[in-house]
């Protein structure tokens, strides 16, 4: 290894319900302009290794090297970028996305080479990418290509007696479930066409796994085992290659995202082994007091990721669990369905976090789910919660009660918190705002019945536990009664700051 593998990643997942503690203007909004200064507070402050620079569907700016080192270069003489600190860009999926910001993105990072060479840094300040939604190994390529055709038409062209490295290390981001499981045939299949284009040996690579987007486009049990099902394959395709791998996982402060909060850390690391990079997202770093974020949390996390191995799943279990996260999946969808029209003014009424590319279809993107386009997954899960119902319930119950024995023992041995993340999710659940659902939509009767039998198999009871979770209660069932948007929007920030995350 020519390189250290950061443990704890900052993103600009705009999750969190407070003011992040850099900002002086009592706006828990953060701009374009400012999220320069929020990645040195994540470095300086909080001690994050790594800092995920966004592309994909939002405002990025481009200066950002620049601004980083001359207005923060004693620190960053101190832990420069590329060796002791990483900023690793996320760049739009140009396959799902109109692709106008990648040929910017893949010049600042050849830009940053020379600002860095001009200042006498040893290091390459950005040497690798994030592909989000990648599917295929020749994507992985193609985009190692273009990076390695416009290094060496800026030397041509742009000249200035440095030269550019012309290679970018990809790192594919596996978002859905059938992604994530087939991921070491497109990994092997990448190192093939990496060795016979460049003609070198990867010797390790970096594998990004999302919680969030596979939860919203297939349910919570789904989703959270389609990441153990990858991280066991993962592990298998290591010591079958011979090539380190080193995952990174992209998950939330709330259970349906992953549930990697200041207070959930023990939880995570024994959810995910295997994991070497967890993303701390914006409700993670601002949604709690700021000791408490920096130690014990940050510090426990990183020395629990250093730890963390391979936990291998056998042939088996891997197929009982497959065939439970099949039938989740279709009882999610089953559920969701009838729903999606009567939560749409909720989301529309979200708060906003972060600049993000409204151009949906000519910039950006959006999710579809059964023909239904959706929201982002942040603001999906925000708006269940904030009508009192968390989302980690759709589906879920009724497909418990049907599993047999060997598939509810399979299921529960794999996933050893499964009655502590129901029993921690249903202290928002708000059985009066849920009747007033029933009572427009009787279609939201059967998440009563997934309420019902989470209770009945984990013996647990769900409701507000404390004068927090109860305001939380009566504040949505405020929200499901009222038609006014800017009424709606004061409720979601409410509630959010209650349970410590936005969405």
């Amino acid at each position: 290894m020519d390189r250290r593998i950061p443990n704890i990643m900052g993103t600009q997942h705009p999750d969190n319900a407070n003011v992040p503690f850099f900002k002086k203007d009592g706006e828990p909004f953060v701009s374009a302009f400012n999220e320069i200064n929020e990645a040195y507070q994540n470095y300086a402050v909080l001690d994050a290794d790594e800092y995920m620079w966004d592309w994909e569907g939002k405002h990025a700016d481009s200066s950002v090297i620049d601004r980083l080192y001359s207005e923060h270069y004693e620190y960053f003489k101190q832990h420069p970028l590329g060796n002791d600190k990483f900023l690793t860009f996320r760049l739009p999926n140009i396959w799902e996305e109109k692709g106008y910001s990648l040929m910017q993105a893949m010049t600042t990072i050849l830009l940053a080479e020379d600002f860095a060479d001009d200042l006498n840094f040893k290091n390459r300040p950005l040497f690798e990418a994030i592909l989000p939604m990648a599917r295929t190994a020749e994507q992985l390529l193609k985009m190692e290509e273009k990076f390695s055709s416009l290094a060496h038409f800026k030397d041509q062209e742009f000249g200035n007696g440095h030269k550019n490295t012309d290679r970018l290390r990809m790192i594919p981001l596996f978002e859905s479930f059938e992604a994530q499981y087939n991921a070491p045939k497109i990994l092997q299949k990448y190192v093939e066409l990496y060795k016979k284009n460049f003609s070198e040996d990867l010797k390790y690579m970096r594998v990004f796994l999302a919680g969030s987007d596979s939860a919203l486009s297939n349910g919570f049990l789904n989703s959270i085992i389609g990441n153990k099902l990858a991280l066991t394959k993962l592990g298998e395709f290591s010591t079958e290659s011979g090539i380190d791998i080193y995952p990174i996982a992209g998950t939330g402060s709330t259970i349906f995202r992953g549930g990697l909060s200041p207070k959930l850390v023990d939880r995570y690391l024994e959810e995910f082994p295997g994991l070497k990079t967890a993303t701390i997202q914006s409700a993670f770093r601002y949604d709690y007091p700021l000791d408490s974020v920096v130690k014990p949390a940050i510090a426990k996390l990183r020395d629990g990721l250093q730890h963390n191995a391979f936990k291998i799943i056998n042939d088996d279990d891997q197929k009982t669990l497959l065939d439970v996260a099949d039938k989740a999946a279709a009882e999610y969808h089953k559920t969701l369905d009838p729903l999606i029209n009567d939560l749409q003014s909720v989301f529309d009424a979200f708060p906003k976090r972060r600049d993000r590319h409204q151009h949906v279809g000519i910039i950006g993107y959006s999710r579809d789910v059964d023909g239904y386009k959706m929201p982002r997954a942040i603001t999906f899960t925000g708006s269940l919660y904030s009508v009192g119902v968390p989302p980690e319930v759709l589906g879920t119950g009724r497909i418990l009660k049907k599993l047999d024995k060997a598939e509810f023992k399979t299921l529960t041995q794999y996933y050893p918190n499964i009655k502590n993340d129901f029993k921690h999710v249903l202290k928002y659940f708000s059985t009066d705002a849920l009747d007033s659902l029933i009572k427009q939509n009787s279609n939201w009767q059967g998440v009563k019945e997934d309420v019902d039998a989470i209770q009945d198999i984990f013996d647990i009871t769900a409701g507000p536990t404390n004068e927090d979770e109860v305001e939380h209660a009566k504040l949505a069932n405020d929200l499901v009664r009222i038609d006014d948007a800017e009424v709606r929007n004061i409720l979601i920030e409410k509630m959010a700051k209650l349970r410590h995350f936005l969405g």
